[in-house]
This record gives C-alpha cells, structure tokens and sequence, in this order.
C-alpha cells in the first residue's frame, strides 16, 4: 500500500477530514492533499511523527511501502531477519523522503540494491545446493 493510501485510509477510519489533519499536524491542505493523491511525501520527517500520533499508527508504518518485503524476511528469518528487514527499509525510506538525494542518486542506489539483492540470492542459492549434496 503507497503513503497516500494508508494516509487516506487512516484518515477516513478515524473519520477526519483533510483538513482537520493538515491543520492538526502544521502543514496546508494543499500540501496534505499532495500526500493523499500526488504520491508526494513530506520532507520533513517530523510530519511523519505528527501524522502517526494524530492517526495511531506506527511511524514506520507510514515510512515504509515495503510491508511485504519485512513479512516475507520474517517468515524466511524469523525474528532477527524481521528486525533487520524493518531496519533497513526504515532507514532507506528516511533517506529517500528526506529529498536529499537527487533522482538519478535515488536511481543508483535503487540499482545498487537491487543488484546486491540478486548477487545474495545467487548466492544463497549455491550454498544451499551444496549443502544439499554433502548430507
């Protein structure tokens, strides 16, 4: 689920209107209504705070879009791998609403991750398949 929809969706159950958040949490409507519909983030993460106390939920909730990658690290890691996969989309989401990074920097880490992503895999992969053959 994008930021925008959990937002909506978290507004709507706690039966608030754009406004009422915007103006709850220091920001315009407009900019509110950017976050809901124009995929937009905020740069500051202090609004992340805000929003999460206002609609109860989890600031790495808001921060994160990768709910499913943290799920499946659980199930493949137990805990630790869980913990890990938290942090690290955590931190990640940080640095890239942060809007310090340019977009083409945003595209070279998504690339970088990707790709030691991949290389792990493969990895993983052989390791298995040897253990396999030595039991």
């Amino acid at each position: 689920m994008k930021f925008g929809e959990k937002l909506t969706d978290l507004r709507t159950k706690k039966k608030l209107t754009q406004s009422e958040v915007a103006r709850a949490v220091g920001i315009s409507r407009r900019n509110y209504i950017s976050y809901e519909n124009e995929g937009r983030y905020p740069r500051n993460r202090e609004i992340y705070y805000k929003l999460s106390e206002l609609l109860d939920c989890d600031v790495n909730y808001l921060l994160t879009e990768d709910e499913e990658f943290v799920m499946r690290a659980g199930e493949s890691y137990g805990y630790t791998g869980k913990k890990q996969a938290e942090e690290l989309v955590t931190k990640l989401s940080g640095l890239f609403a942060g809007g310090e990074l340019s977009e083409d920097d945003k595209d070279a880490v998504m690339r970088a991750l990707t790709e030691a992503y991949f290389d792990c895999k493969a990895d993983n992969k052989k390791y298995a398949s040897r253990n396999k053959q030595e039991g």
